[in-house]
This record gives structure tokens, C-alpha cells and sequence, in this order.
């Protein structure tokens, strides 16, 4: 019998997911501050989320041709890439909900 862990099935890709959509949400409000007088928050929070996945897609190669003992996965890097466009469109809500924010 595995751990706790072990036993829920595709608890990786969820944290994937959600890692990725934490990063974004993060990510725009430790940055906003500092772009907002040149950049539209837009413009911002979509680079954010641009450069969220290439860097899961560039990690995921490196797993794959890099490392010894372990292995990129297409689906990671999916889970990746769903969870900063998941944290694109809370942020987002975010931001339309919190008038102060523009």
C-alpha cells in the first residue's frame, strides 16, 4: 500500500495545474505596479501567462533530453498551460470585479 498521495489518480497534473495558475495570478500582482505606467494590464497579465508557458514547455523538454531520472510529459506541460489560462481568466475577473485595480 502507497501513501496517501500515491492513491488519488492524476494528483500531478493537478498540481500542475494549479501551480501554474497561482503562478500567473501571483505573478501579475507582484508585477503590475511596476509595468502599469508603460503597459496596459492586459498587455501584462498576457505576457505573464505567455512566458508561464514556454517556461513549463522548456522544463518539460529538459526533463526529456537533460536529466537522467526523469521524463518530460506532453500532458504536464497541458496541465501547464491550462492552469495559466485558468489563472488568466481569475485574474481577469479579478481585475473587472476590483475597479481600484485599473
Amino acid at each position: 500500500m502507497g501513501s496517501f498521495a500515491h492513491r488519488i489518480p492524476h494528483l500531478d497534473k493537478m498540481v500542475h495545474f494549479i501551480f501554474y495558475l497561482v503562478m500567473v495570478v501571483t505573478g501579475f500582482f507582484a508585477l503590475k505596479d511596476y509595468f502599469a505606467h508603460r503597459y496596459r494590464l492586459s498587455k501584462i497579465l498576457l505576457a505573464i501567462v505567455i512566458f508561464s508557458i514556454i517556461y513549463g514547455m522548456i522544463i518539460e523538454v529538459l526533463q526529456n533530453t537533460v536529466t537522467l531520472n526523469r521524463q518530460g510529459d506532453f500532458l504536464d506541460a497541458l496541465a501547464n498551460s491550462l492552469g495559466a489560462f485558468v489563472g488568466m481568466f481569475l485574474t481577469r475577473s479579478l481585475i473587472y470585479k476590483d475597479r481600484s485595480l485599473k
